[in-house]
């Protein structure tokens, strides 16, 4: 068992590096990817050890990257895009919404897209306007498309795994604020399929529904509930589209609360659709209506002001004793 302890940044690094190493079809593209390794170094060092021919430093022009991106795919290649951060993808959301997720369907099967978008996503790190977006529900809506966010390091080097050699378009979301964070890897230990969500904390009053950025403020709400006696289960989603909704109502047959977190703005986001799906399976094992903490529906602010725009320790225990009183 080879185990080493890493971030989630040098575990998406290592996971790009094993990708391009085992599948000469593997590409990397993206602004800045080669020669700089990327503004959050995820890509750091392959330009060199792999050559300008399979990690591609392109143009400014999401359109053409994802465009271009699609054209490899239909001869055979896999290629791996980088969004630079969260708020430039929208140039290229046409291609991604008419082309990348409906040519599957538009070929009734014959032609399959193994295309990778990553995309740094969040805030919390102090960037300006258009840096700290969270648009996973855009993209979880639209049918053709598989949406997934890592919330550890073992997380970002299987998931990535995973997502390259699905034979669909994933988009892979990566909280940018939790880069920096450690985790245990097991490199040789394939975990489950790539789509279930897992049980990171037991408990058995309330269930936290989170991914990506949100799982770990869900895991610290969970450490200070306990200490005024209420046990809450934390599970981690990981996927957006599809979403492991056997999962969630396991747990919330087993505790009869949810709350669902994340930092995209509640109004419309994906907790809007669990909680209508969760209500819809579990109307009789529920104790209390399916609440949502998120972010605000306004634009996403300076960054003096996200600290009281992002879902934090104390709107997660509110949520918590709302749910606990009913």
């Amino acid at each position: 068992m080879a185990v080493e302890k890493m971030s989630i940044a040098k575990a998406l690094n290592e996971s790009l590096r094993h990708a391009l190493d085992t599948d000469p079809k593997v590409l990397i593209m993206g602004e800045d990817v080669g020669k700089l390794g990327g503004v959050f170094r995820i890509t750091d060092g392959l330009q060199k050890d792999f050559g300008e021919e399979r990690v591609i430093d392109t143009p400014l022009a999401e359109s053409g990257i994802v465009g271009t991106a699609i054209g490899l795919a239909l001869r055979g290649y896999r290629p791996i895009v980088e969004i630079q951060f969260d708020g430039f993808v929208f140039p290229a959301y046409d291609q991604i919404v008419t082309q990348l997720a409906k040519m599957h369907a538009r070929a009734l099967g014959k032609v399959k897209l193994p295309v990778v978008v990553r995309i740094p996503y969040g805030g919390g790190i102090g960037a300006v306007e258009h840096h700290s977006e969270s648009p996973e529900a855009l993209f979880a809506h639209v049918a053709g498309l598989k949406v997934v966010s890592p919330s550890n390091a073992s997380d970002a080097y299987w998931m990535m795994q995973q997502a390259v050699q699905s034979d669909d378009p994933v988009i892979f979301f990566e909280p940018k604020r939790r880069y920096w964070d450690k985790g245990e890897v097991d490199t040789e230990s394939i975990p489950g399929p790539l789509h279930k969500a897992v049980t990171v904390r037991e408990g058995g009053d309330l269930t936290l529904v989170a991914y990506g950025p949100m799982v770990k403020v869900c895991l610290e709400a969970a450490a200070a509930a306990q200490e005024e006696g209420k046990s809450i289960e934390v599970l981690d989603l990981r996927s957006m589209a599809p979403i492991d909704f056997d999962a969630i109502q396991k747990s919330a047959e087993k505790t009869g609360r949810v709350v669902v977190v994340h930092e995209a703005p509640v109004f419309y986001g994906s907790g809007a659709e669990i909680a209508a799906r969760i209500t819809e399976r579990c109307f009789y094992h529920l104790e209390a209506p399916v609440l949502r903490v998120g972010g605000y529906h306004v634009p996403y602010p300076p960054a003096r002001l996200e600290d009281e725009y992002l879902p934090g320790l104390d709107r997660v225990l509110d949520a918590v004793d709302r749910s606990l009183a009913f």
